[in-house]
């Protein structure tokens, strides 16, 4: 990314909390459990209903299946003496980089008294980029606090 000497870096990505054996294990429960209820009502000769579970269960696959796929984003951010190195890939693979240099760049942060942290950006007079949008709440915070002592500690 950098040839700088690197005073902080982080690398920022979404959060998932069912890993890839508990979501074997619900997809697993969830098409077991569609296939009981059409072949329950298909005994009771109500046949249409396979093919009404049958479409919820794909449906139910593609969304965590897009999830999982939308997880693959990341954020890099790193704070060297004299620059802010900031790359945005977004889950595709599609490269965003931004460089500012640490005179003139602010870190800015809008908050809610009872949500914490909403939103996070660094700017300049030219240039401005949003990120961390999502991180928890908590996530923000534990950031926000070791960025701004790293950005302090840099200038």
């Amino acid at each position: 990314m950098i040839s700088d000497n690197i005073i902080f870096s982080a690398r920022l990505t979404p959060y998932r909390s069912l890993g890839q054996q508990g979501y074997k294990i619900l997809i697993g429960s969830i098409g077991v459990m569609c296939l009981a209820i059409g072949l329950f009502f298909f005994s009771l000769g109500l046949w249409p209903i396979i093919g009404f579970m049958g479409l919820d269960f794909i449906l139910i696959y593609w969304a965590f299946k897009s999830n999982y796929r939308a997880a693959r984003a990341f954020e890099d951010v790193a704070i060297s003496a004299h620059r802010v190195f900031f790359k945005k890939v977004s889950h595709k693979g599609v490269e965003r980089v931004y460089e500012f240099p640490q005179f003139g760049t602010r870190f800015e942060i809008d908050r809610h008294k009872e949500i914490g942290i909403t939103m996070m950006r660094l700017c300049n007079r030219k240039k401005q980029v949003e990120f961390g949008y999502f991180l928890n709440p908590q996530d923000r915070e534990s950031f926000a606090f070791a960025f701004q002592r790293a950005l302090a500690s840099a200038k």
